[in-house]
């Protein structure tokens, strides 16, 4: 499979959602989504399947050109946040949020930031592991910062070094 990933348009949104609901037990609206689309600080991006392998039997998820996964990040000063990744769970186990998550770490360099931070669910192992092979490491707790069900969040960190 190959994947691109390509700025997020309104069009999207609806898929987004979906994978969204998939993913998360308190899951952001479509609004929230949409907002994040007219905000310059934003990075708002999608993974595509954009091969043309018609064996690929997702039943519409994973088809060429469907949204598989995305990543909303944002940037104030030298100091970026991914505060939403999510793939669609057809594509799970296929580098879809390692490619994400990479994309999303060249749009910090590109904007010079120095750090990225995270927060995580602290029982979410698969993401935990995840950013951790890219090198974010644990800063911070907060207590029951998320809800449906209460839990902790894991607060991370990837200092970034500026490539010439």
């Amino acid at each position: 499979m190959s994947i691109s990933v390509v700025p997020v348009d309104k069009t999207d949104v609806p898929a987004i959602v979906e994978i969204e609901q998939a993913a998360f037990s308190d899951p952001w609206s479509a609004r929230s989504f949409q907002d994040a689309l007219a905000h310059p600080a934003v990075f708002f991006a999608c993974a595509r399947n954009d091969s043309n392998d018609s064996n690929d039997s997702n039943g519409g998820n994973g088809g060429d050109g469907d949204v598989l996964g995305y990543v909303v990040a944002w940037f104030v000063a030298d100091e970026g946040e991914i505060a939403n990744l999510a793939v669609a769970p057809a594509g799970w186990g296929r580098g879809i949020g390692r490619t994400l998550l990479d994309a999303a770490l060249s749009e910090a360099r590109a904007r010079k930031a120095n750090a990225v931070y995270l927060e995580v669910r602290d029982s979410n192992e698969r993401a935990r592991r995840l950013y951790g092979s890219r090198e974010f490491e644990e800063i911070g707790r907060r207590r029951n910062y998320y809800q449906l069900p209460d839990e902790d969040a894991i607060v991370l960190r990837r200092t970034l070094t500026q490539d010439v």
